[in-house]
């Protein structure tokens, strides 16, 4: 049976999940991982979410895959071989543990950088934050037991969001800042 799609209020504790979990990867990964960063819902403020932990590490090169599996298996992750995306390295929890997606991507490429520019410019922007909440609430009433079709009914949004984030960062020079661990 698939998860259901459920959407929780804002919790703060995110945040300290998310430095639990990224000092135990740092202290297994090392300097293999180059930033780790919070990213998705749970990573701003105020943003309702499914309750799931998305992590970012970015890492010079896949070169090392098998070094990076290792590091991440040995802290209780599951490497997920069979992710669609093939722009990025996937890792799962340990049956039973709290949710959390990890995603090891390359530093300044395009995929690793576009969540850490629709966070930061989220976290600015709570008129953008109201809209995608509605629409996931909405999606998780009527899809709550289709994940995929959640996911592809937040798109056409996530992508518009995205265009104002990119006029947002030429405006006003962003760039993604100092790693959040």
């Amino acid at each position: 049976m698939a998860d259901k799609v459920i959407i929780e209020k804002y919790n703060p504790n995110w945040v300290a999940n998310f430095n639990k979990k990224a000092k135990l990867i740092r202290s297994s990964m090392g300097n293999l991982a180059l930033r780790i960063d919070h990213i998705g819902s749970t990573s701003i403020k105020d943003l309702d979410a499914k309750p799931i932990i998305d992590i970012q590490i970015s890492v010079s090169s896949f070169k090392q895959k098998e070094a990076i599996r290792e590091a991440m298996e040995s802290i209780g992750y599951r490497h997920k071989p069979d992710s669609e995306e093939k722009t990025k390295l996937y890792f799962r929890e340990r049956p039973g543990e709290e949710r959390t997606h990890i995603h090891v991507r390359l530093l300044g490429h395009f995929s690793q950088q576009f969540p850490l520019l629709f966070r930061d410019y989220m976290r600015l922007h709570p008129e953008d934050c109201k809209l995608y909440s509605d629409l996931k609430y909405e999606l998780a009433s009527k899809y709550i037991d289709q994940r995929p079709l959640y996911v592809a009914g937040k798109e056409k949004l996530i992508w518009e969001i995205m265009c104002r984030a990119d006029r947002w960062a030429q405006q006003t020079g962003w760039s993604n800042g100092k790693s959040d661990y």
